[in-house]
């Protein structure tokens, strides 16, 4: 009999496409049950189950045995791309129609030199970073990544993507002292 572990490995490496249907088949009911529990309408659950397993077939070589089993490591996945889903709906994108067709007051002059000139400064910070804070920093912020999927992704723990990002905070604050005095 064939293990979990061993069908991913083969996913991972030899990209067999036998084995992960075998994964599909096990896990596919599962994840959509478990995300319905979670109040996914069935339509969301169907969505957020394909992106896991999608997620699977391309990451397949993320997965470490030795840090979980694969129903522990396909959950993980599910909890944090229903997450991911709750958190951009909570956030829609504005319809066109809803757009201001015409701008309101233009923006003070001062007040535009002062935005462009503390953003250039919080640049030149942020690349004087060590290359793994800045990388972190950037898809949390800037991607709107999760430190957890970050974690995932750089296969890296979460207390080190948190203990990083602690730090990048740190550097910034010091770098950027001045500049909190003077506002």
């Amino acid at each position: 009999m064939t293990t979990q572990a061993e069908l991913v490995r083969r996913v991972a490496i030899e990209r067999d496409r036998a084995a992960f249907a075998e994964l599909f088949q096990l896990f596919a009911p599962r994840v959509n049950a478990w995300l319905r529990k979670r109040g996914a309408s069935a339509g969301q659950a169907e969505e957020v189950t394909q992106d896991v397993l999608l997620f699977v077939w391309h990451k397949a070589e993320k997965f470490d045995p030795s840090r979980a089993s694969v129903g522990t490591w396909i959950y993980t996945i599910a909890r944090n791309k229903h997450v991911d889903r709750i958190r951009r709906e909570r956030r829609p994108e504005a319809e066109p129609e809803e757009m201001p067709t015409t701008p309101s007051r233009p923006p003070d002059a001062d007040r535009v030199a002062h935005v462009a000139a503390r953003d250039r400064r919080l640049r030149e910070a942020l690349s004087t970073l060590p290359e793994d804070q800045a990388v972190i920093l950037r898809r949390n912020y800037y991607e709107d990544t999760p430190q957890r999927q970050i974690a995932a992704d750089l296969d890296l723990p979460v207390g080190t993507v948190k203990s990083r990002t602690r730090l990048a905070f740190k550097r910034l604050r010091e770098a950027l002292e001045h500049e909190i005095t003077l506002s």
